[in-house]
């Protein structure tokens, strides 16, 4: 039977918060989430989060919207409807390509961003009218709350998060 207990430790330092974060991931304990007003740098690789692939997404999206514009463009400016703009020849693609490199860009970031807006969104499943998971609304002001797994030890945790420098902390029943 798994228990469905955590802990949650509150902080009122981001110093203290790493610190005890270090302390708590060299004790083997299992650190669920943790709560912070604001990004704190460094706190990922504290807590043994992968590095996020989103720029791999990033780059294959911009090479979408890359040739999504170059297609279009050779569709409708030489195949399409060619036309002479300016005395700019419409035989070949190629001919062209320098007027057509504003248009690749700005398609190319179009892409890559709206793209990369919904990957995130679909990642950390942010849907619109979503409750809010936050456990304590402190930590939106000035908190940090770290939740940690209980497995039948809960006396024994409580004391080392308080020996952490936690402001305060509560077993909570998770549902």
């Amino acid at each position: 039977m798994s228990s469905n207990k955590v802990i949650h430790a509150i902080y009122n330092d981001d110093d203290v918060l790493m610190d005890a974060v270090h302390k708590t991931r060299a004790a083997h304990h299992h650190i669920e989430e943790v709560f912070t007003p604001f990004p704190v740098h460094g706190l990922d690789k504290a807590m043994g989060i992968a590095p996020t692939r989103l720029a791999i997404c990033a780059f294959i999206y911009g090479c979408i919207g890359l040739s999504v514009a170059t297609t279009m463009m050779n569709y409708i400016m030489i195949q399409d409807w060619p036309q002479d703009i300016g005395g700019k020849p419409s035989f070949a693609y190629y001919q062209n390509m320098p007027a057509f490199i504003p248009v690749m860009f700005e398609m190319t970031v179009f892409f890559a961003a709206h793209l990369m807006v919904i990957t995130f969104y679909m990642r950390s499943k942010l849907w619109p009218f979503k409750q809010a998971e936050n456990p304590d609304v402190r930590t939106t002001d000035d908190h940090f709350l770290m939740e940690v797994s209980v497995n039948d030890n809960e006396a024994e945790l409580v004391k080392f998060f308080e020996a952490t420098g936690a402001v305060e902390v509560k077993v909570i029943d998770k549902h």
